[in-house]
């Protein structure tokens, strides 16, 4: 009788890694097999194929995306799950343009690669991926499960033209999504063509999206393309989509579905090939229920729907931003890049970002004009980002922002504040107790005044690395 079990190869220089992966697949009733380097792959390949790959990117010799692109020439067929420890967007849309099943960033939850991997088993020989033309790949910056989940999405629809929904607070960065997937996208080289529809008045919006002809009202003196004329083959981003009239709703849906549009003032259809991507900092389904966002127009915007994390759930990404942003602010003003010290970055961090990435993008520059020193310190950051007050120069009462924050949270949602607040509050204050023992956990727990055996429970719960 043929063997039906699932036979997995494993490629990671990290002895540790492979253990703990043969260990786990063996459990769920699968074969492994088990590589050191790509090198030693490649030469046992030839002789016996793998149901599933799963392949580091980082190793010495061979890299893990150099392995994908040979294996996908060869064995086009066979799903290839992509885990690097060095999660960003060049990583995940790279992948999956090399034609990878998955990408898997670390550290991953042993059961998440245990279902992966049988999904990608139950492939059985699918089309291989088209492959695309590499071009330039913009920056995103993010380590945190959240952005991970942007960038998968990216890479995802890197060969598409779908229409996307873009969801988030203000200041998350929906745009910049909405760039990558225009610029990872068979558009690449056509138009990308913004508007935000909440920043123009309702009466101009209709003569903004579709244009007018001349004659077409008192003051129209000359004809204007619109911006469905200007993005024509490439992609139209419209921001803050839900604050678009009734009316303005029902011809966007026409376009949605036709692809055609009359100008305002026209008696002659223009027909366009545009790539739609909305965003909304609203909840369209409560909108829809409330009837004041059309239910057709919603799900034929929600084909697609990418949610941009707020800052405070992504705070291990706060370092990278704030060194990313302070070098940016010190090339516009053509001075030398300032730098935070730990105290500072503390502050900082702990801080709650109700205006998210475009605040610290704010607070960046503020700070490179304001701070005395080529070391920003924690008596240098404001009050209202957390740091010290200006008339006495200690540190604000810290419950004051959580009384901000209490007050945001019960302005947007119905959720009990503790049961966000509480994971939050113990996360933090474990980290810092860690940080002062240099990772001890008893003398961790003595500082926080428990058991070594709670301090371990709560790690465990609160998902702490």
């Amino acid at each position: 009788m043929a063997d039906t079990k699932v036979h997995v190869w494993i490629v990671d220089d990290d002895q540790s890694l492979r253990w703990v992966l043969e260990k786990a697949f063996r459990q769920a009733g699968m074969h492994t097999t088990s590589f050191e380097r790509a090198e030693y792959l490649l030469d046992a390949i030839d002789h016996e194929q793998p149901d599933v790959l799963l392949t580091d990117v980082r190793m010495p010799g061979m890299d893990g995306l150099t392995l994908l692109e040979r294996l996908t020439e060869r064995y086009p067929n066979l799903p290839i799950i992509v885990m690097t420890a060095h999660s960003d967007l060049d990583n995940a849309v790279a992948a999956y343009r090399g034609g990878a099943f998955e990408y898997l960033p670390k550290p991953f939850d042993l059961d998440e690669a245990i279902q992966l991997v049988t999904k990608a088993a139950r492939r059985n020989g699918g089309a291989p991926a088209e492959q695309v033309d590499t071009n330039d790949i913009s920056s995103m910056i993010g380590k945190a499960p959240a952005m991970q989940d942007v960038f998968r999405s990216i890479g995802r629809l890197a060969r598409s033209s779908m229409t996307v929904l873009i969801t988030g607070e203000s200041g998350t960065g929906k745009e910049l999504v909405a760039r990558a997937l225009h610029e990872h996208s068979p558009r690449a080289e056509k138009v990308f063509v913004a508007l935000n529809t909440s920043a123009i008045a309702s009466e101009l919006l209709e003569t903004e999206l579709f244009g007018h002809e001349k004659g077409a009202f008192t003051g129209a003196d000359s004809k204007r393309i619109g911006r469905f004329e200007q993005a024509n083959g490439g992609t139209l981003f419209l921001d803050e989509i839900g604050d678009m009239s009734p009316g303005l709703q029902t011809r966007l849906l026409r376009v949605l579905a036709e692809s055609e549009f009359f100008r305002v003032g026209g008696q002659v259809s223009i027909k366009v090939d545009v790539r739609v991507i909305a965003a909304t900092n609203q909840d369209l389904a409560k909108a829809v229920t409330e009837r004041r966002f059309r239910e057709d127009l919603y799900h034929r915007l929600n084909v697609i729907r990418i949610n941009t994390p707020p800052l405070r759930n992504r705070r291990e990404d706060i370092p990278l931003l704030l060194k990313h942003y302070l070098s940016d602010a010190a090339s516009e003003l053509s001075a030398p890049a300032k730098s935070l010290n730990s105290q500072a970055m503390d502050v900082l961090q702990a801080y709650d970002w109700p205006g998210n990435v475009r605040q610290l993008v704010n607070a960046a520059r503020r700070l490179t004009v304001t701070a005395p020193g080529g070391v920003i310190t924690e008596r240098d950051i404001p009050a209202e980002f957390g740091g010290a007050t200006a008339a006495g120069g200690t540190y604000a009462d810290w419950t004051k922002p959580l009384a901000n924050w209490a007050e945001h949270q019960l302005g947007r949602e119905d959720a009990p504040l503790l049961d966000t607040a509480l994971p939050e509050f113990e996360r933090t204050l474990i980290k810092m107790a860690l940080k002062k023992s240099q990772g001890r956990r008893q003398d961790a727990a003595k500082l926080l005044g428990w058991g070594r055996n709670t301090l371990t429970r709560k790690i465990r719960s609160l998902n702490i690395h």
